[in-house]
C-alpha cells in the first residue's frame, strides 16, 4: 500500500514556519530586536532598504556568541531562553521558541555576525535559503549584527504580497515603537534608505520615551497610573482627559516587558475615563503590568502578539480602577500647573446653619474643601512649588482670605481670581457635574429628599414613554420623582426634586422620560441604568447659562465644584473649567 503520510524535509518546514513568524519586513526586524535585546543590548540599530524588502541590517551591543552557539541558533527549536516546558510559566524573555532565526534564513539570504564578550574571536555565518553556505572567523566588537537581503528571494508567491516600500518602511516602525516604549533604558536608531526614522537616546524613564516617540506636548500632557490588585501590579501613563481626540489613538500594552494586543484591556480603561470624555473619544495611554509566575500565558500566538490571562476579568477591574483613581486624584485641568486637588473631606449639610445655604445647595453629603482650595485662590505656596525652606512658618491656609474673589459674567461663566491667573468656570456644566455626584451618592444612600406639591403634576405620555416610566419609577423616585400610573397613557407626579429655586421639575422630568425612552449620545456613554437616570437628570437640571446667580449662589456653585470626584469634567465629557495662567494674559497684552 502506498504511503500518503511523510516526513517533510527540514527546508520545507522552515518555510512553513516562517509562514507564521515572517509576515513582511516588520516581523524579521521584531524578531531580530527582541533577540538583541534578550541578549542585553544597550544600543540597538535598524538600518532598512526598500523597505525591508532588498536589505534589513540590525546590530547590537548585547552579549554576543561563540561559534558553536551561533551555529546553533540557526537550528530549530534551538534557544537559550527555556530548559524545560515548566519554564514557559515564568518566560521573561521575548524569543523563546527557537523558530524565528531558522524560519527567517529559510525565505532570504542571511548573515550573521557576532562576537562574545569575553575576548574569543567572533564568527560570520552565511545562509542560502535554510543552507549554511559559509562559517569563517573574524575581528569585530562584542555583540550581534544580523543581514537580511532578498526577503522571500525563494518564495516569490509570497513576495509579491509585499507593500510599497514606503508602506513597509512604516510598518517596521509601528513594529519598533512597543519596544521602543518597553525599554526606554535603551538606545534605538531607524534608518531607511539613509533617511533617519528614529532616533532614540537612552532615558531614565518611560515618560521621557513617550516624549521621544510622541512628542514633547503629547508627555506633558500624561497623567501617572499605578495600581495593584492579587499580586498583578499595573503602572503606566494616561492621557489627560481634556486632551482626548475622537478617532486615532496610540495605545502600548505590555506584560513583563513584552508587548501585546489585547482589545478587552483597552475597553477597560475607557470605561475609567467613562463621564470625563465625550463616548467617541480615544484616549491615548501606556500600560505595563508586572505578574507573579503562573498567571499568564505567553505561548499562545506564533508571533507571540497575544497573551492570555488566567483571570482576565480581575485585571480589566484593576485597570478600570486604577484609570478612575488617577482621574479622580490628578484632577486634570487645561494646564500643566494645575493645582492639586484636595483630599475629600465630608460633612453633613446639617451642621451647616440654614441661614448660610445658598439657593443652590442641597441636603446630600458634599465634600468640601475649604483649607487646600484656600491655597489654590491666594497664590500661596504649595508643596508642589516651593521648598521647605522658602515656606512660611505660618500655615498658607491661615493667610488666605476667606471669601474668594469671585464674579458671574455674561450670566453663563463664573470668573476666579487663582494663582497665577484666572480660572473660568462653566456654570451649566459645573452644576451638571455636582448633580451628578450627588445622584449616585444617593442611589447608593437610597435615595433623595424631595418636595411635596401642593397641585400634583398630570403628564401625558407616549405608550413607550409610559412603559420606560413604570419600569424605571423606582429609580425616578430615588431621583426625587414620585410617580404613578393615572390611567391610559397618563402619570401624575406627586413630589419632585429642587436642586435650585429656577427648576423647572415638569420640562426637566419630560426631557428626561424622552432621553431615556429614545436614547442620546449621553446615554450610550452610561454604564448602568443607575448612570443613566443622573446623567439625563444631572443633563437637565443644572442651572442653564443665561440664569443669574447671587453671591451666596456662586460661592456656593464654586465650593461644591471643587468637592467633586471628577471637577473638570461635566458628565458629556466636556471640559467645566478653562484656566489663563498669568503669563498667557501678559502676553495677550504685549508684556
Amino acid at each position: 500500500m502506498k504511503r500518503t503520510i511523510q516526513i517533510l524535509p527540514d527546508a520545507v518546514a522552515n518555510q512553513i514556519a516562517a509562514g507564521e513568524v515572517v509576515e513582511r519586513p516588520a516581523s524579521v526586524v521584531k524578531e531580530l530586536v527582541e533577540n538583541a535585546l534578550d541578549a542585553g543590548a544597550g544600543r540597538i540599530e535598524v538600518r532598512i532598504e526598500g523597505g525591508g524588502k532588498r536589505r534589513i541590517r540590525v546590530s547590537d551591543d548585547g552579549h554576543g556568541m561563540g561559534r558553536e552557539d551561533a551555529l546553533l541558533s540557526l537550528d530549530r527549536h534551538a534557544t537559550s531562553k527555556i530548559r524545560l516546558a515548566e519554564d514557559l510559566r515564568g518566560v521573561l524573555t521575548f524569543g523563546f521558541r527557537g523558530e524565528a532565526l531558522p524560519s527567517i534564513a529559510s525565505v532570504s539570504r542571511l548573515t550573521l555576525e557576532t562576537s562574545p564578550r569575553d575576548g574569543l574571536p567572533g564568527t560570520r555565518i552565511r545562509v542560502k535559503g535554510g543552507r549554511i553556505t559559509g562559517v569563517e572567523e573574524m575581528a569585530r566588537q562584542p555583540g550581534t549584527t544580523m543581514t537580511v537581503e532578498g526577503l522571500f528571494f525563494n518564495a516569490p508567491a509570497r513576495a509579491r504580497f509585499l507593500r510599497a516600500p514606503a508602506a513597509e518602511a512604516r510598518a517596521v516602525s509601528e513594529a519598533l515603537s512597543p519596544l521602543t516604549l518597553a525599554n526606554p533604558g535603551v538606545a534605538f536608531d531607524l534608518v531607511s534608505d539613509e533617511r533617519t526614522l528614529l532616533e532614540l537616546p537612552a532615558v531614565s524613564e518611560l515618560r521621557a520615551r513617550i516624549a521621544q516617540l510622541w512628542g514633547d506636548e503629547v508627555a506633558a500632557g500624561m497623567i501617572a497610573v499605578e495600581g495593584e490588585a492579587g499580586g498583578i501590579r499595573l503602572e503606566g501613563w494616561l492621557q489627560r482627559p481634556d486632551l482626548t481626540r475622537p478617532g486615532f489613538r496610540r495605545a502600548a500594552l505590555f506584560v513583563e516587558g513584552r508587548p501585546f494586543r489585547e482589545a478587552a484591556l483597552l475597553k477597560a480603561a475607557d470605561r475609567g475615563y467613562r463621564t470625563t470624555i465625550p463616548r467617541e473619544h480615544r484616549p491615548w495611554l501606556v500600560l505595563t503590568l508586572r505578574v507573579p509566575k503562573g498567571v499568564v500565558d505567553v505561548n499562545v500566538h506564533p508571533t507571540k502578539a497575544e497573551v492570555r490571562f488566567r483571570d482576565r476579568g480581575g485585571i480589566e477591574q484593576l485597570i478600570e480602577r486604577a484609570v478612575r483613581r488617577s482621574l479622580e486624584q490628578e484632577g486634570s485641568a487645561a494646564t500643566l500647573d494645575r493645582p492639586t486637588l484636595p483630599a475629600s473631606m465630608e460633612r453633613p449639610s446639617s451642621e451647616r446653619p440654614p441661614a448660610e445655604r445658598s439657593p443652590t445647595s442641597s441636603p446630600a453629603v458634599v465634600r468640601e474643601p475649604e483649607a487646600q482650595m484656600a491655597l489654590f485662590l491666594s497664590g500661596a505656596p504649595t508643596e508642589d512649588s516651593d521648598s521647605e525652606s522658602t515656606r512660611p512658618e505660618t500655615p498658607a491656609a491661615e493667610e488666605a482670605p476667606e471669601t474668594p474673589r469671585l464674579w458671574q459674567v455674561h450670566s453663563a461663566w463664573i470668573v476666579a481670581e487663582v494663582r497665577d491667573g484666572l480660572l473660568l468656570i462653566d456654570q451649566h456644566a459645573a452644576h451638571e457635574r455636582i448633580l451628578f455626584e450627588q445622584i449616585m451618592e444617593r442611589f447608593e444612600r437610597g435615595g433623595a429628599e424631595s418636595q411635596r406639591l401642593l397641585f400634583p403634576l398630570t403628564i401625558r405620555l407616549t405608550r413607550a414613554e409610559y412603559e420606560m416610566v413604570m419600569d424605571m419609577r423606582g429609580l425616578l423616585q430615588r431621583t426625587g420623582f414620585e410617580v404613578e400610573g393615572f390611567g391610559g397613557d397618563t402619570i401624575i407626579v406627586h413630589a419632585v426634586p429642587a436642586p435650585h429655586p429656577r427648576f423647572d421639575a415638569e420640562r426637566c422630568l419630560r426631557e428626561m422620560i424622552e432621553e431615556l425612552t429614545h436614547g442620546s449620545e449621553l446615554m450610550r456613554a452610561a454604564t448602568s441604568q443607575h448612570e443613566r437616570v443622573a446623567m439625563s437628570f444631572a443633563c437637565k437640571a443644572a442651572v442653564k447659562a443665561g440664569d443669574p446667580l447671587d453671591d451666596r449662589e456662586i460661592q456656593e456653585l464654586f465650593d461644591q465644584l471643587f468637592g467633586t470626584e471628577l471637577p473638570f469634567h461635566d458628565v458629556h465629557g466636556r471640559p467645566t473649567t478653562v484656566r489663563l495662567s498669568r503669563t498667557e494674559l501678559e502676553r495677550k497684552f504685549g508684556r
